[in-house]
């Protein structure tokens, strides 16, 4: 009878038992793989989490991440119970255009008096440390990644660009050992590989954070912007309103005084009134022109004309105009030219627009004693400094004071008047010469403006003769010595009626004959009656554009000789350009100012000329 025996048999264990060793070394192994790279991963969020939060530059969080590798895989070597060789652990960097890379991290000694490994040996007498600031050439880089044992593994960017290697550089052991040295190559080379491609991933995901907080801090940026620039737009809105507003109110009002039924002033009290008027129309100007000088000037699009200007005749025109300010207030106005500074090359216009508005912001902060305007040369430059007696600036304001928009809060209290426009035009007016504008003041003790020019420009003088600016912005004081007959005939073509009444009044005042139309065709019809020696054609007609009727005037030979002034309300950087080239003879912006258009008439009545010269 066949009988069976429940022990095992005795070959069978002996056979057994290697296998069950090699499967738990195996797992073991498997385990403690897996377990590193779940840290190192874990290490790297970390890393990127802490870029996410604290916004660092681009270098010091790429350097925390290389950093963090070797420490992670060092540690993970050296510290585990598998019989693994001693290790160091580096990454060496390397730009596109050179031929070797350099070792900028290194993994931590596992003792303070460990010596620096040495890579494998790559030819019989070659051998290479793995320590801080060694350089590593290209090609011998690539032959440790491609040998059977690799010991360099390429990191690359998002366009497979090598950025760098990360290298290992092992203590040698025994050959006694071989099969071990071979199984620890294998699972050394699994740790090294995955982390390099975790360090890659990693440094990707980095790249895109701050990207990503770059365009977020940029739109943050541009809200800002966008919240900055919609208050000072309120607060400009509002302080224009404010300004346009007070004198209209005396403009509006004093004409209904002189208006009203049963109120007869008497001529001396109506003259009070009319100057009144007329002042507060040229503040409004003032106010235009200041705004309209800042764009064309934000826009890079203001002219200047350069002219050898005569300083102390300049000076003494530019104080004439603040005399009675000054007066009204009972404030001494001074002036001090030194003797050795006569000429200077600038835009006398521009010139006296920024002295101008300094002395006026003198006069108006300024209520006792003195306000005075002091020229002196200082080397190459000449020095206009405007100083007062008056509340003078504080620190604070003094940083913000020649930002467009901006009033010192005390004044605004006080009921100042202004658009907070008129040092910030100063001041880019002063760098277009190649100058710029200082400030000294003290609470209580008053203030110093001195703007700093250069007595020699580069440019020509003469250069940009011709520009609008320096004719219209001042208001000429007489026309042109010329006594009209009865029988010169003006022809107005002016689509606005009160615009028309005031030139017709005016010229018919100075003995000229004026016919008003207001619209191409009865331009058209009224030539066919009258042979003006002038017309004054305005651009904006309600049938038609006014530069197009001067080209048409031109193709009639009939018509091509009568001279056309062109009065409009263009007056932006090229309109002028733009009227001459359709054909007119001047150009002259409105609000008009009359005694330059008288001149303009009578310089064309006297001598009739096509613009062509024929």
């Amino acid at each position: 009878m066949q009988q069976y025996s429940s022990l095992p048999d005795q070959n069978s264990q002996i056979d057994a038992t290697p296998k069950l060793l090699t499967t738990i070394e195996q797992l073991r192994a498997q385990l403690w793989l897996e377990s590193s790279l779940n840290q190192l991963q874990s290490r790297l969020n970390d890393c990127l989490v802490s870029a996410c939060n604290t916004a660092p530059q681009a270098g010091a969080a790429q350097a925390e991440i290389f950093q963090t590798v070797v420490n992670e895989i060092n540690s993970a070597v050296n510290s585990s119970n598998l019989t693994l060789t001693d290790c160091t652990i580096g990454i060496a960097l390397f730009q596109p255009q050179e031929t070797f890379a350099t070792v900028c991290y290194v993994s931590c000694s596992p003792s303070p008096n460990s010596q620096p490994l040495f890579l494998e040996v790559l030819t019989a007498e070659k051998k290479l440390l793995l320590r801080l600031q060694e350089v590593i050439e290209l090609e011998d880089l690539q032959q440790l990644e491609n040998q059977q044992s690799p010991s360099a593994w390429r990191l690359t960017d998002d366009s497979s660009n090598v950025m760098g290697w990360l290298i290992i550089a092992a203590v040698p052991v025994s050959s006694d050992r071989h099969s071990l040295i071979k199984s620890q190559a294998q699972l050394r080379s699994q740790l090294m590989a995955r982390s390099a491609k975790q360090c890659t991933t990693a440094l990707l995901q980095l790249r895109h954070i701050l990207s990503w907080q770059q365009q977020y801090q940029q739109l943050s940026n541009s809200n800002q912007e966008l919240e900055r620039t919609n208050q000072l737009k309120n607060q400009f809105l509002a302080n224009t309103s404010h300004e346009i507003r007070t004198p209209l109110s005396s403009i509006i009002g004093f004409t209904h005084l002189l208006l009203a039924q049963g109120y007869e002033p008497s001529r001396e009290r109506q003259q009070d009134y009319l100057n009144i008027i007329q002042s507060s129309g040229k503040h409004l100007l003032a106010l235009i022109n200041d705004i309209l000088d800042l764009s064309k000037i934000e826009a890079n699009q203001l002219e200047v004309q350069w002219e050898r200007v005569d300083v102390p005749l300049l000076c003494s025109n530019v104080l004439a105009l603040v005399k009675e300010k000054a007066a009204n207030k009972g404030l001494k106005l001074c002036l001090e030219l030194k003797p050795d500074i006569t000429t200077l090359v600038a835009d006398p216009l521009r010139l006296k627009q920024m002295l101008l508005n300094l002395l006026f912001n003198a006069l108006k902060f300024t209520s006792k004693g003195s306000v005075g305007l002091e020229v002196a040369p200082k080397g190459v430059f000449v020095h206009f400094t405007v100083w007062d007696t008056g509340t003078g600036i504080s620190k604070e304001d003094q940083v913000q004071l020649f930002q467009p928009y901006f009033q010192i809060a005390k004044a605004v209290a006080d009921g100042v008047e202004g658009t907070g426009l008129g040092l910030a035009v100063t001041q880019k007016l002063a760098q277009i010469h190649g100058g710029s504008v200082k400030v000294e003041s003290e609470v209580d003790r008053g203030s110093r403006f001195t703007l700093v020019l250069p007595l020699k420009q580069e440019v020509g003088v003469g250069a940009n003769e011709g520009d609008e600016g320096g004719e219209e912005a001042k208001f000429s004081s007489s026309p042109l010595p010329f006594t009209p007959s009865s029988s010169v005939e003006i022809l107005l073509v002016e689509n606005d009626l009160p615009n028309a009444n005031l030139i017709q009044i005016y010229l018919r005042k100075l003995g000229y004959q004026v016919t008003w139309v207001k619209n191409a065709n009865e331009m058209w019809e009224a030539l066919t009656q009258l042979e003006p020696v002038v017309i004054l054609m305005d651009i904006c007609l309600a049938d038609a554009n006014g530069l197009n009727l001067v080209q048409q005037l031109r193709e009639h030979p009939q018509y091509r000789t009568i001279p056309v002034i062109v009065q409009t309300a263009m007056a932006m950087k090229g309109d002028r350009e733009t009227c001459l080239a359709a054909g007119v003879n001047d150009y002259i912006s409105k609000p008009i100012d009359l005694p330059l258009l008288a001149s303009l008439v009578a310089k064309y009545s006297q001598a009739p000329t096509s613009v062509d010269g024929e």
